[in-house]
Protein backbone atom coordinates (compact mmCIF):
# COMPACT_ATOMS: atom_id res chain seq x y z
CA UNK A 1 0.00 0.00 0.00
CA UNK A 2 1.66 3.31 -0.87
CA UNK A 3 1.69 5.65 1.91
CA UNK A 4 -0.98 8.17 2.76
CA UNK A 5 0.13 11.13 4.94
CA UNK A 6 -1.35 11.42 7.72
CA UNK A 7 -0.36 10.49 11.70
CA UNK A 8 -2.15 6.87 10.99
CA UNK A 9 -0.37 6.37 8.08
CA UNK A 10 1.82 3.23 9.75
CA UNK A 11 -1.09 1.78 11.44
CA UNK A 12 -3.25 1.85 8.02
CA UNK A 13 -0.39 0.20 6.53
CA UNK A 14 -0.50 -2.65 9.61
CA UNK A 15 -4.05 -3.63 9.06
CA UNK A 16 -3.22 -4.13 5.61
CA UNK A 17 -0.28 -6.48 6.24
CA UNK A 18 -2.88 -8.19 8.89
CA UNK A 19 -4.97 -8.37 6.29
CA UNK A 20 -1.83 -9.76 3.80
CA UNK A 21 -1.02 -12.41 6.46
CA UNK A 22 -3.95 -14.09 5.90
CA UNK A 23 -4.72 -16.84 2.68
CA UNK A 24 -5.38 -14.29 -0.27
CA UNK A 25 -7.64 -12.84 -2.66
CA UNK A 26 -6.84 -15.92 -5.41
CA UNK A 27 -6.95 -18.71 -2.99
CA UNK A 28 -11.23 -18.00 -1.64
CA UNK A 29 -12.73 -20.68 0.93
CA UNK A 30 -16.18 -21.18 -0.76
CA UNK A 31 -18.20 -20.45 2.09
CA UNK A 32 -20.13 -18.34 3.91
CA UNK A 33 -20.38 -19.22 7.53
CA UNK A 34 -17.57 -17.88 8.89
CA UNK A 35 -18.29 -14.46 8.00
CA UNK A 36 -21.48 -14.50 9.04
CA UNK A 37 -21.00 -15.51 12.39
CA UNK A 38 -17.87 -13.09 12.38
CA UNK A 39 -20.81 -10.10 11.47
CA UNK A 40 -23.30 -12.23 14.12
CA UNK A 41 -20.82 -11.55 16.82
CA UNK A 42 -20.74 -7.99 16.01
CA UNK A 43 -24.52 -6.92 15.96
CA UNK A 44 -25.33 -7.79 11.84
CA UNK A 45 -23.76 -4.67 11.03
CA UNK A 46 -24.82 -5.32 6.96
CA UNK A 47 -28.67 -5.05 8.14
CA UNK A 48 -28.30 -1.70 9.33
CA UNK A 49 -28.64 -0.33 5.68
CA UNK A 50 -29.79 -1.41 1.89
CA UNK A 51 -27.56 -3.15 -0.69
CA UNK A 52 -27.35 -2.32 -3.67
CA UNK A 53 -24.60 -5.87 -5.20
CA UNK A 54 -23.19 -6.14 -8.62
CA UNK A 55 -21.85 -9.32 -10.14
CA UNK A 56 -20.66 -9.90 -13.05
CA UNK A 57 -16.95 -10.55 -15.33
CA UNK A 58 -16.35 -6.98 -16.36
CA UNK A 59 -17.70 -3.56 -15.61
CA UNK A 60 -18.67 -4.40 -11.96
CA UNK A 61 -16.29 -1.11 -10.71
CA UNK A 62 -17.20 1.51 -13.08
CA UNK A 63 -20.93 0.38 -12.71
CA UNK A 64 -20.57 0.43 -9.14
CA UNK A 65 -19.19 3.68 -9.25
CA UNK A 66 -21.80 5.39 -11.52
CA UNK A 67 -24.61 4.15 -9.58
CA UNK A 68 -23.01 5.25 -5.87
CA UNK A 69 -21.93 8.87 -7.72
CA UNK A 70 -25.93 9.24 -8.89
CA UNK A 71 -27.49 8.11 -5.52
CA UNK A 72 -24.39 10.39 -3.74
CA UNK A 73 -26.07 13.35 -6.16
CA UNK A 74 -29.30 12.52 -4.92
CA UNK A 75 -28.61 13.01 -1.14
CA UNK A 76 -27.89 9.72 -0.21
CA UNK A 77 -24.69 9.29 2.41
CA UNK A 78 -23.01 6.39 0.56
CA UNK A 79 -20.54 3.37 1.31
CA UNK A 80 -19.03 1.38 -1.76
CA UNK A 81 -16.95 -1.73 -1.61
CA UNK A 82 -14.92 -2.47 -4.34
CA UNK A 83 -12.10 -4.63 -5.39
CA UNK A 84 -8.87 -4.73 -6.01
CA UNK A 85 -7.34 -1.48 -5.41
CA UNK A 86 -4.99 0.37 -7.78
CA UNK A 87 -2.65 1.97 -5.19
CA UNK A 88 -4.31 2.42 -1.73
CA UNK A 89 -5.98 -0.31 0.11
CA UNK A 90 -8.52 2.21 1.39
CA UNK A 91 -9.59 2.64 -2.33
CA UNK A 92 -11.35 -0.44 -1.79
CA UNK A 93 -13.84 0.84 1.03
CA UNK A 94 -15.26 4.34 0.08
CA UNK A 95 -17.57 6.66 2.51
CA UNK A 96 -19.32 9.64 1.00
CA UNK A 97 -17.39 9.54 -1.93
CA UNK A 98 -13.92 9.58 -0.07
CA UNK A 99 -11.98 6.12 0.55
CA UNK A 100 -12.21 5.78 4.25
CA UNK A 101 -9.27 7.15 6.32
CA UNK A 102 -6.64 5.46 8.23
CA UNK A 103 -7.95 7.07 11.33
CA UNK A 104 -11.21 4.63 10.28
CA UNK A 105 -9.67 2.04 9.27
CA UNK A 106 -7.53 1.81 12.51
CA UNK A 107 -10.69 2.29 14.76
CA UNK A 108 -12.44 -0.12 13.11
CA UNK A 109 -9.95 -2.54 13.10
CA UNK A 110 -9.29 -2.60 16.59
CA UNK A 111 -13.34 -3.27 16.93
CA UNK A 112 -13.59 -6.42 15.18
CA UNK A 113 -10.14 -8.51 15.84
CA UNK A 114 -11.31 -9.43 18.90
CA UNK A 115 -14.24 -10.81 17.04
CA UNK A 116 -12.15 -11.94 13.88
CA UNK A 117 -9.81 -14.15 16.51
CA UNK A 118 -12.82 -15.75 18.02
CA UNK A 119 -14.04 -16.81 14.60
CA UNK A 120 -10.21 -17.80 13.48
CA UNK A 121 -10.27 -19.85 17.67
CA UNK A 122 -13.18 -21.68 16.41
CA UNK A 123 -12.29 -22.46 12.95
CA UNK A 124 -9.15 -23.94 13.69
CA UNK A 125 -11.00 -26.33 16.83
CA UNK A 126 -12.69 -27.88 14.10
CA UNK A 127 -10.11 -28.44 11.93
CA UNK A 128 -11.05 -25.46 8.93
CA UNK A 129 -8.96 -22.74 7.41
CA UNK A 130 -9.19 -19.40 9.54
CA UNK A 131 -10.94 -16.35 8.07
CA UNK A 132 -9.24 -15.49 5.10
CA UNK A 133 -8.44 -11.76 3.76
CA UNK A 134 -11.30 -11.15 1.82
CA UNK A 135 -13.42 -12.28 4.65
CA UNK A 136 -12.19 -10.18 7.43
CA UNK A 137 -11.92 -7.57 4.46
CA UNK A 138 -15.81 -7.67 4.05
CA UNK A 139 -16.50 -7.94 7.68
CA UNK A 140 -14.58 -4.76 8.01
CA UNK A 141 -15.97 -3.19 5.12
CA UNK A 142 -19.82 -3.60 6.60
CA UNK A 143 -18.73 -2.32 10.30
CA UNK A 144 -17.03 0.84 8.81
CA UNK A 145 -20.50 1.43 6.78
CA UNK A 146 -22.39 0.66 9.79
CA UNK A 147 -20.24 2.85 12.18
CA UNK A 148 -20.33 5.79 9.25
CA UNK A 149 -23.51 5.44 9.09
CA UNK A 150 -24.42 5.30 5.68
CA UNK A 151 -28.12 5.52 3.72
CA UNK A 152 -26.78 2.79 1.04
CA UNK A 153 -24.09 0.27 0.05
CA UNK A 154 -22.66 -0.29 -3.28
CA UNK A 155 -20.92 -3.72 -3.15
CA UNK A 156 -19.08 -5.58 -5.37
CA UNK A 157 -18.74 -8.86 -5.46
CA UNK A 158 -15.24 -10.47 -4.88
CA UNK A 159 -15.10 -13.54 -7.53
CA UNK A 160 -18.00 -15.33 -8.23
CA UNK A 161 -21.51 -15.01 -6.37
CA UNK A 162 -23.27 -17.56 -4.06
CA UNK A 163 -20.13 -18.40 -1.70
CA UNK A 164 -18.70 -15.11 -1.98
CA UNK A 165 -17.90 -13.71 0.98
CA UNK A 166 -20.14 -10.53 0.36
CA UNK A 167 -23.30 -12.64 0.02
CA UNK A 168 -23.96 -12.92 3.52
CA UNK A 169 -25.94 -9.68 2.79
CA UNK A 170 -29.20 -9.48 1.49
CA UNK A 171 -29.58 -7.01 -1.56
CA UNK A 172 -32.57 -5.33 -2.11
CA UNK A 173 -30.89 -4.93 -5.83
CA UNK A 174 -29.11 -7.46 -7.97
CA UNK A 175 -27.20 -6.20 -10.43
CA UNK A 176 -25.08 -8.31 -13.10
CA UNK A 177 -22.38 -6.76 -15.51
CA UNK A 178 -21.71 -8.71 -18.25
CA UNK A 179 -21.25 -12.36 -17.77
CA UNK A 180 -18.16 -14.17 -19.76
CA UNK A 181 -15.18 -16.70 -19.42
CA UNK A 182 -13.03 -16.12 -16.30
CA UNK A 183 -11.59 -17.44 -12.88
CA UNK A 184 -12.43 -20.88 -15.11
CA UNK A 185 -10.43 -22.56 -12.58
CA UNK A 186 -13.04 -21.79 -9.71
CA UNK A 187 -16.03 -21.09 -11.00
CA UNK A 188 -16.36 -23.25 -13.94
CA UNK A 189 -15.54 -23.51 -17.57
CA UNK A 190 -18.72 -22.69 -19.65
CA UNK A 191 -20.49 -19.31 -19.66
CA UNK A 192 -23.55 -21.30 -18.13
CA UNK A 193 -21.53 -22.60 -15.08
CA UNK A 194 -20.24 -19.20 -14.09
CA UNK A 195 -23.50 -17.17 -14.36
CA UNK A 196 -25.37 -19.93 -12.39
CA UNK A 197 -22.52 -19.25 -8.99
CA UNK A 198 -23.01 -15.72 -9.94
CA UNK A 199 -26.89 -15.31 -9.88
CA UNK A 200 -26.29 -17.04 -6.12
CA UNK A 201 -26.90 -13.53 -4.92
CA UNK A 202 -30.27 -13.10 -5.53
CA UNK A 203 -32.24 -13.08 -2.76
CA UNK A 204 -36.18 -13.57 -2.16
CA UNK A 205 -37.40 -9.92 -2.50
CA UNK A 206 -34.96 -8.23 -4.13
CA UNK A 207 -35.17 -7.41 -7.77
CA UNK A 208 -32.41 -8.40 -10.97
CA UNK A 209 -31.09 -5.70 -12.84
CA UNK A 210 -29.20 -6.92 -15.49
CA UNK A 211 -26.89 -6.07 -18.59
CA UNK A 212 -27.12 -7.82 -21.97
CA UNK A 213 -25.69 -11.28 -21.66
CA UNK A 214 -24.88 -14.37 -23.34
CA UNK A 215 -28.03 -16.39 -23.91
CA UNK A 216 -26.49 -19.19 -21.52
CA UNK A 217 -25.93 -16.62 -18.87
CA UNK A 218 -29.57 -15.10 -18.92
CA UNK A 219 -31.09 -18.41 -18.77
CA UNK A 220 -28.97 -18.90 -15.35
CA UNK A 221 -29.96 -15.79 -14.48
CA UNK A 222 -33.85 -15.92 -15.01
CA UNK A 223 -33.73 -19.29 -13.46
CA UNK A 224 -32.37 -18.05 -10.46
CA UNK A 225 -34.64 -15.14 -10.13
CA UNK A 226 -37.90 -17.39 -10.76
CA UNK A 227 -36.66 -19.29 -7.88
CA UNK A 228 -36.50 -16.25 -5.87
CA UNK A 229 -39.50 -14.79 -7.13
CA UNK A 230 -37.44 -11.57 -8.12
CA UNK A 231 -38.79 -9.84 -10.81
CA UNK A 232 -35.80 -9.25 -13.73
CA UNK A 233 -35.04 -5.88 -15.22
CA UNK A 234 -33.09 -6.66 -18.52
CA UNK A 235 -31.25 -4.16 -21.00
CA UNK A 236 -32.49 -4.35 -24.29
CA UNK A 237 -35.90 -5.49 -23.20
CA UNK A 238 -36.79 -2.82 -20.32
CA UNK A 239 -34.04 -0.11 -20.66
CA UNK A 240 -31.32 0.26 -23.38
CA UNK A 241 -28.18 2.51 -24.34
CA UNK A 242 -30.36 4.77 -27.27
CA UNK A 243 -27.45 7.04 -28.34
CA UNK A 244 -23.49 7.42 -27.92
CA UNK A 245 -21.52 10.01 -29.55
CA UNK A 246 -17.45 10.37 -29.46
CA UNK A 247 -16.74 13.56 -26.82
CA UNK A 248 -13.38 15.53 -25.50
CA UNK A 249 -12.29 13.54 -22.72
CA UNK A 250 -15.56 10.81 -23.28
CA UNK A 251 -18.39 10.19 -24.85
CA UNK A 252 -22.37 12.16 -24.76
CA UNK A 253 -24.96 9.13 -24.02
CA UNK A 254 -28.75 8.90 -24.21
CA UNK A 255 -30.78 5.85 -22.41
CA UNK A 256 -34.08 5.11 -22.57
CA UNK A 257 -34.40 4.10 -18.80
CA UNK A 258 -37.39 1.99 -16.62
CA UNK A 259 -39.08 5.50 -16.23
CA UNK A 260 -38.10 7.94 -19.08
CA UNK A 261 -35.96 9.21 -21.60
CA UNK A 262 -32.39 10.76 -20.38
CA UNK A 263 -30.73 12.54 -23.70
CA UNK A 264 -27.41 14.33 -23.92
CA UNK A 265 -25.86 12.80 -20.80
CA UNK A 266 -22.07 13.63 -20.88
CA UNK A 267 -20.17 10.65 -19.58
CA UNK A 268 -16.18 10.89 -18.84
CA UNK A 269 -15.20 7.70 -19.77
CA UNK A 270 -13.91 6.16 -22.67
CA UNK A 271 -15.36 2.92 -24.18
CA UNK A 272 -18.67 2.17 -25.44
CA UNK A 273 -18.93 -0.36 -22.67
CA UNK A 274 -18.62 2.42 -20.42
CA UNK A 275 -22.33 3.64 -22.16
CA UNK A 276 -23.78 0.27 -21.34
CA UNK A 277 -22.46 0.43 -17.69
CA UNK A 278 -24.14 3.98 -17.43
CA UNK A 279 -27.04 2.45 -19.32
CA UNK A 280 -27.07 -0.28 -16.54
CA UNK A 281 -26.65 2.28 -13.74
CA UNK A 282 -29.51 4.70 -14.61
CA UNK A 283 -31.77 1.43 -14.44
CA UNK A 284 -30.36 0.07 -11.36
CA UNK A 285 -31.01 3.44 -9.75
CA UNK A 286 -34.45 3.99 -11.14
CA UNK A 287 -35.39 0.69 -9.10
CA UNK A 288 -33.49 1.61 -5.98
CA UNK A 289 -35.43 5.26 -5.66
CA UNK A 290 -38.69 4.84 -7.46
CA UNK A 291 -39.13 0.68 -8.43
CA UNK A 292 -38.70 1.94 -11.90
CA UNK A 293 -42.02 4.28 -11.77
CA UNK A 294 -40.18 8.00 -11.43
CA UNK A 295 -38.40 9.28 -13.48
CA UNK A 296 -34.73 10.97 -12.36
CA UNK A 297 -34.21 13.99 -12.12
CA UNK A 298 -31.99 15.30 -14.24
CA UNK A 299 -29.40 17.65 -12.60
CA UNK A 300 -28.72 14.66 -9.87
CA UNK A 301 -28.37 12.16 -12.82
CA UNK A 302 -25.62 14.46 -14.77
CA UNK A 303 -23.89 15.31 -11.75
CA UNK A 304 -23.32 11.88 -10.55
CA UNK A 305 -22.17 10.94 -13.76
CA UNK A 306 -20.35 13.79 -15.12
CA UNK A 307 -17.92 13.12 -11.81
CA UNK A 308 -17.55 9.31 -12.14
CA UNK A 309 -14.27 8.43 -12.52
CA UNK A 310 -13.16 4.77 -13.24
CA UNK A 311 -9.58 4.51 -12.33
CA UNK A 312 -7.02 2.16 -13.96
CA UNK A 313 -9.88 2.18 -17.05
CA UNK A 314 -8.52 3.54 -19.88
CA UNK A 315 -6.96 6.39 -17.45
CA UNK A 316 -4.61 8.73 -19.10
CA UNK A 317 -1.23 8.55 -16.94
CA UNK A 318 1.16 10.34 -19.48
CA UNK A 319 1.68 12.67 -21.72
CA UNK A 320 4.70 13.11 -24.37
CA UNK A 321 4.34 10.22 -24.90
CA UNK A 322 0.20 9.65 -24.08
CA UNK A 323 0.43 6.58 -21.85
CA UNK A 324 -2.93 4.94 -21.14
CA UNK A 325 -4.05 2.34 -18.64
CA UNK A 326 -6.41 0.03 -18.83
CA UNK A 327 -6.81 -3.41 -16.13
CA UNK A 328 -8.40 -5.56 -18.96
CA UNK A 329 -7.47 -9.26 -17.19
CA UNK A 330 -9.56 -11.28 -19.70
CA UNK A 331 -10.27 -11.53 -23.38
CA UNK A 332 -13.81 -9.89 -22.50
CA UNK A 333 -12.33 -7.07 -21.28
CA UNK A 334 -9.24 -6.87 -24.37
CA UNK A 335 -12.12 -6.61 -26.69
CA UNK A 336 -13.57 -3.89 -25.32
CA UNK A 337 -10.28 -1.78 -25.41
CA UNK A 338 -9.77 -2.73 -28.25
CA UNK A 339 -12.54 -1.21 -29.45
CA UNK A 340 -12.01 1.73 -27.78
CA UNK A 341 -8.63 2.37 -28.88
CA UNK A 342 -10.72 2.18 -32.31
CA UNK A 343 -13.04 4.65 -31.55
CA UNK A 344 -12.04 7.10 -29.37
CA UNK A 345 -8.33 7.26 -29.87
CA UNK A 346 -6.11 8.62 -33.48
CA UNK A 347 -2.61 6.87 -33.15
CA UNK A 348 -1.12 5.05 -35.91
CA UNK A 349 1.26 2.71 -34.13
CA UNK A 350 0.45 1.02 -30.32
CA UNK A 351 2.63 -0.72 -27.90
CA UNK A 352 1.55 -2.97 -25.70
CA UNK A 353 3.12 -3.32 -22.21
CA UNK A 354 1.20 -6.55 -21.07
CA UNK A 355 1.30 -8.76 -17.79
CA UNK A 356 -0.78 -11.33 -16.77
CA UNK A 357 -1.56 -13.23 -13.57
CA UNK A 358 -1.21 -17.34 -13.51
CA UNK A 359 -5.22 -18.03 -13.77
CA UNK A 360 -5.68 -15.61 -16.62
CA UNK A 361 -6.10 -16.06 -20.17
CA UNK A 362 -3.04 -14.63 -21.63
CA UNK A 363 -3.62 -16.25 -24.85
CA UNK A 364 -7.28 -14.98 -24.99
CA UNK A 365 -5.95 -11.65 -24.50
CA UNK A 366 -3.07 -11.71 -26.55
CA UNK A 367 -5.20 -12.91 -29.50
CA UNK A 368 -7.56 -9.77 -29.10
CA UNK A 369 -4.50 -7.03 -28.82
CA UNK A 370 -1.92 -8.47 -31.21
CA UNK A 371 -3.50 -6.78 -34.09
CA UNK A 372 -3.89 -3.65 -32.82
CA UNK A 373 0.42 -4.03 -31.70
CA UNK A 374 3.78 -2.91 -33.25
CA UNK A 375 5.09 -4.15 -30.41
CA UNK A 376 4.29 -5.80 -27.33
CA UNK A 377 6.42 -5.61 -24.23
CA UNK A 378 5.93 -8.70 -22.17
CA UNK A 379 6.75 -8.01 -18.49
CA UNK A 380 5.36 -9.46 -14.79
CA UNK A 381 4.11 -7.14 -12.04
CA UNK A 382 5.13 -7.89 -8.04
CA UNK A 383 2.08 -10.37 -7.39
CA UNK A 384 3.39 -13.78 -6.91
CA UNK A 385 0.59 -14.94 -8.75
CA UNK A 386 2.05 -13.23 -12.05
CA UNK A 387 3.39 -15.08 -14.94
CA UNK A 388 6.69 -15.32 -15.04
CA UNK A 389 8.15 -13.28 -18.20
CA UNK A 390 9.92 -16.17 -20.00
CA UNK A 391 6.95 -17.97 -19.69
CA UNK A 392 4.53 -15.76 -20.84
CA UNK A 393 7.17 -15.06 -23.86
CA UNK A 394 6.86 -18.71 -24.88
CA UNK A 395 3.42 -18.75 -24.31
CA UNK A 396 3.15 -15.49 -26.73
CA UNK A 397 5.33 -16.82 -29.39
CA UNK A 398 2.77 -19.53 -30.13
CA UNK A 399 0.24 -17.22 -30.47
CA UNK A 400 1.46 -14.15 -32.20
CA UNK A 401 3.83 -13.33 -34.77
CA UNK A 402 7.40 -13.71 -32.51
CA UNK A 403 8.69 -9.91 -33.88
CA UNK A 404 6.44 -8.48 -32.03
CA UNK A 405 7.41 -9.81 -28.58
CA UNK A 406 9.71 -7.88 -26.41
CA UNK A 407 10.49 -8.85 -22.81
CA UNK A 408 11.25 -7.74 -19.58
CA UNK A 409 12.45 -8.28 -16.61
CA UNK A 410 10.70 -5.83 -14.67
CA UNK A 411 7.65 -3.15 -15.17
CA UNK A 412 9.84 -0.46 -15.22
CA UNK A 413 12.35 -1.62 -17.68
CA UNK A 414 9.50 -2.48 -20.07
CA UNK A 415 7.53 0.97 -19.82
CA UNK A 416 10.56 3.23 -20.26
CA UNK A 417 11.30 0.87 -23.17
CA UNK A 418 7.95 1.59 -24.47
CA UNK A 419 8.32 5.69 -23.93
CA UNK A 420 11.03 5.75 -25.72
CA UNK A 421 10.04 3.88 -28.40
CA UNK A 422 6.82 6.07 -28.61
CA UNK A 423 9.39 9.37 -28.93
CA UNK A 424 11.09 8.08 -31.60
CA UNK A 425 8.10 8.52 -34.25
CA UNK A 426 4.59 10.25 -34.92
CA UNK A 427 1.25 9.03 -33.62
CA UNK A 428 2.74 6.43 -30.78
CA UNK A 429 0.16 5.17 -28.40
CA UNK A 430 1.80 3.03 -25.26
CA UNK A 431 -1.20 1.13 -22.95
CA UNK A 432 -0.26 -1.02 -19.82
CA UNK A 433 -2.45 -3.79 -19.71
CA UNK A 434 -3.12 -7.16 -18.75
CA UNK A 435 -3.50 -6.86 -14.60
CA UNK A 436 -4.88 -4.84 -12.15
CA UNK A 437 -1.71 -5.29 -10.54
CA UNK A 438 0.22 -4.27 -13.21
CA UNK A 439 -2.42 -1.47 -13.84
CA UNK A 440 -1.72 -0.23 -10.27
CA UNK A 441 2.01 -0.32 -10.45
CA UNK A 442 1.94 1.85 -13.90
CA UNK A 443 0.12 4.11 -12.37
CA UNK A 444 2.26 4.85 -9.51
CA UNK A 445 5.29 4.91 -11.48
CA UNK A 446 3.77 7.55 -13.55
CA UNK A 447 3.02 9.86 -10.89
CA UNK A 448 6.31 9.11 -9.76
CA UNK A 449 7.88 10.31 -12.53
CA UNK A 450 5.71 13.39 -13.21
CA UNK A 451 4.61 11.94 -16.66
CA UNK A 452 1.55 13.44 -17.06
CA UNK A 453 2.85 17.33 -16.22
Amino acid sequence: MSEIDDEFSEQGRAVYEALLSRTGEGAPQPRLEPTRRALDLLGDPQRAFPIIQLAGTNGKTSTSRMIEGILRAYGLRTGLFTSPHLVHFNERIVVDGEPVSNETLVRNWDDIQPYVNMVDLELEEAGEPTLTFFEVLTVLGFAIFADAPIDVAVVEVGMGGEWDSTNVADAQIAVFTPIDLDHTNRLGTTVAEIARTKAGIIKPAATVVTAAQHPDAMAQIVNAAELSEAPVIAQDVDFALTGDVVAVGGQVISVRGRAGEYTDLYLPLYGDHQGQNAAVAIAAVETFLGNGLQRLSTDPLTEGLTEVESPGRLQLVGIEPTILVDAAHNPHGARSLAAALDKYFDFRDVVFVLGVLGDKDAEGILAVLAPLAQRIHLTTSSSSRSVPVDELADRARATVPPGLIHAYDTLEDAIFEARDWANEGESRLVVVTGSVVLAGEAIELAEENGWKE
